[in-house]
């Protein structure tokens, strides 16, 4: 694996990082048909535990195979698969080294009450399963919001001591957040912030909207004349927040959406200096064909092919 000279760049915002951590890096960015870009489309598949295995995969029963979504990144192109312990387990020596993968540790349910998560797999796990990195979530603003980030901060640090990778899907929500304020702009880029202060290696926010949720920052938006106006502006805000662009930010794709609302969406994350997309639901659910179709024109986007 050759590393181009912006792969390189970015390995050196990670100062503190051991080799092996930086080799797991190197190893996302440098697969699928954004190599050595230092762009990334990544699938995600965790929706099942969050949601549902039929509001999940119903729409298109193949994906009900872990199997499928191993395929699915591999034919697609994309840089990493990342998924719950027992998904993992089930492609893990069918499909060992064909793509990076991302054990996520950590899962919440629709059947729980609590704005909280549930630690389901360890840093022991994703060694085992030869995975590049884990993943886990936060959600800022919940009455559990600390003691995630402790849970994090300690499984952070066994893995970065194990050469591996972190992904921190930082996603706001809690009694003090209506709706609108989980994907408000102020939100979102506090929330990737407290995310690269936690020491993730990439992390994971939703695209923002122009609203501005918190009445303190509404006075500093407004004096300070900060962009509301555009995806790409609003984007642009939320990277500088991550130490002014020197960690690796990625957008989720969120519920499913006609394909041209997906595209305008990802033309703006793409001008606003986004690393790139983790998008899951609407790529499983769409059948194959189309979800290959659809991840090649985001991929030309980032490219800036389309």
């Amino acid at each position: 694996m050759r590393i181009t000279q912006r792969v390189k760049k970015i390995l050196d915002w990670y100062e503190s990082d051991n080799p092996g951590t930086k080799a797991n890096l190197a190893r996302i960015l440098m697969t699928g048909k954004l190599a050595g870009t230092g762009k990334l489309v990544i699938l995600p598949v965790d929706q099942g535990f969050e949601h549902g295995p039929a509001r999940s995969f119903a729409p298109n029963p193949a994906a009900y195979d872990p199997h499928y979504h191993f395929q699915l990144a591999i034919d697609a192109g994309l840089s990493a698969y990342a998924a719950p312990l027992g998904m993992i387990e089930a492609g893990a020596a069918s499909f060992a080294g064909a793509v990076p993968t991302i054990l996520k540790l950590n899962s919440s349910n629709n059947l729980a009450t609590s704005k909280d998560q549930a630690v389901t797999g360890t840093v022991g796990d994703a060694l085992r399963l030869g995975c590049s990195a884990i993943g886990f979530t936060i959600y800022p603003g919940s009455e559990y919001a600390f003691d995630q980030m402790e849970e994090f901060r300690e499984l952070a640090d066994e893995a970065k001591a194990s050469g591996l990778a972190v992904v921190l899907w930082s996603y706001p929500r809690g009694p003090n957040l209506d709706k609108a304020g989980e994907t408000a702009l102020d939100i979102c880029a506090y929330a990737a912030h407290m995310a690269a202060l936690l020491g993730a290696h990439i992390i994971k926010v939703k695209p923002p909207t122009a609203h501005i949720s918190l009445d303190a920052a509404k006075k500093t938006y407004e004096s300070q004349k900060i962009d509301t106006s555009t995806m790409a502006a609003r984007v642009r805000h939320v990277v500088q927040s991550c130490f002014n662009g020197k960690r690796l930010v990625v957008f989720s794709g969120g519920e499913a959406k006609g394909l041209d609302g997906l595209y305008e969406e990802i033309r703006g994350l793409r001008d606003g200096g986004a690393t790139g997309s983790i998008i899951g639901r609407n790529t499983f659910q769409r059948p194959k064909e189309e979800a290959l179709a659809m991840l090649q024109t985001i991929i030309d986007i980032y490219l800036n092919k389309a």
